[in-house]
């Protein structure tokens, strides 16, 4: 069995998931596991604008659209930068501006 691969939770991003609808949660959760033991989400776009290996889970719910930015491509851990209800069609500037400052931070302490 493969062994899964730490999680690191930058900021506020794990109670900003733990803060998402039960459904929202539970889908989260799942794809993030999928993304410890090495495989692909299975519905996740590139987020080269925030940063080179950043990938966004998309995940959508009756509750509404829910995103979790996060890099998979350091050997030690899949860094968790941020987790939010998408409530318009384009990622909000705070959104994106949170999460490139959260990859600096991994940047910077590794």
């Amino acid at each position: 069995m493969n062994t899964l691969k730490a999680v690191v939770w930058m900021g506020s991003s794990k109670d900003d998931l733990i803060a998402f609808p039960a459904d929202a949660r539970r889908e989260a959760g799942y794809q993030l596991e999928s993304v410890q033991r090495g495989e692909e989400p299975q519905d996740w776009k590139p987020m080269s604008s925030i940063g080179p290996g950043v990938r966004e889970i998309r995940i959508r719910e009756p509750s509404g659209a829910f995103r979790v930015m996060y890099l998979a491509t350091r050997p030690e851990a899949i860094y968790v930068l941020h987790c939010f209800q998408k409530k318009s069609q384009q990622t909000s500037r705070q959104d994106l501006a949170l999460a490139k400052a959260r990859l600096k931070a991994v940047s910077n302490a590794t």
